[in-house]
């Protein structure tokens, strides 16, 4: 290996999206790039460029470390192929050949041999990786939590990375749950439309008017509320729920049943 690509690899990941893919991060973007968080939690505004600065950082793991394999898991297989698009055009401008691994429709493989594959959201087909030294969960609000279960352990053996990112989808899933209650391990990123240059006021007051206040709050301002046909508020639910209250049906099962009491 010459002396060049020595040195790229020890480039710096915000370093390297600015001098060799061409991507000029904003301040929270670049915060992302350089995090090197074990487990990181990505909550943004949407058209924020989530998706751009975690195909930076896809790029950035494969080429710095051969032979080493990073995952991107999507609700479907087409937004996989776009993370795989965004990533490919990266890899074009570092001078290098855009082709699949010969086995995952949706791949890339790099002259190191490393791979960046993206997982359709189907809990059956993405079983049988390993040795995963990143793992992007994209639109991860949206994402099912049994798919997230199944996909966790393929960081087991290289104690790989996991980065969650996307914008609110209500009061539930892993997404949710992760960011409210997780392990305090987690590093979590914020950012509202508020803290992105590229989106015009102009714009965000013409989706405010064409838009209910809990979808603006959601989408834009990366809130966690109810849905809108909701009769009750789910925090009220939640603050309903009493723990310390028997669950009968669990102990007696079929044995227990209501019923009425007899007149007369």
């Amino acid at each position: 290996m010459s002396d060049a690509s020595l040195w790229l690899r020890g480039m710096d990941a915000v370093r390297f999206a600015r001098t060799q893919l061409g991507f000029e991060p904003d301040l929270k973007q670049a915060a992302v790039l350089r995090a090197n968080a074990r487990q990181g939690i990505l909550n943004c505004s949407r058209q924020w460029g989530k998706s751009t600065v975690t195909a930076a950082m896809a790029v950035h793991r494969a080429f710095a470390d051969p032979e080493t394999l990073v995952l991107v898991l999507s609700p479907s297989e087409r937004q996989s192929g776009e993370f795989l698009r965004k990533s490919a055009s990266f890899v074009r401008k570092l001078g290098l050949p855009v082709r699949g691994d010969g086995d995952n429709d949706v791949s890339l493989m790099l002259p190191n041999q490393s791979r960046i594959v993206g997982l359709p959201g189907k809990e059956k087909t993405v079983r049988g990786f390993s040795k995963v030294s990143l793992l992007l969960i994209d639109e991860a609000s949206r994402v099912e939590d049994d798919l997230y279960d199944a996909v966790r352990p393929m960081l087991a053996v290289s104690d790989g990375d996991l980065w969650l990112m996307s914008t609110p989808f209500g009061r539930r899933g892993f997404f949710y749950e992760t960011w409210v209650n997780g392990d305090p391990d987690w590093l979590r990123i914020e950012v509202p439309v508020t803290d992105c240059p590229r989106i015009k006021p102009s714009f965000l007051k013409r989706m405010k008017k064409g838009m209910s206040e809990r979808k603006f709050r959601q989408d834009f301002l990366c809130e966690f509320v109810g849905d809108d046909d909701s009769l009750f508020d789910e925090e009220l639910i939640r603050s309903l729920i009493r723990e310390d209250i028997p669950n009968y049906m669990q102990e007696f099962g079929s044995e227990l049943a209501w019923r009425p009491v007899a007149k007369g």
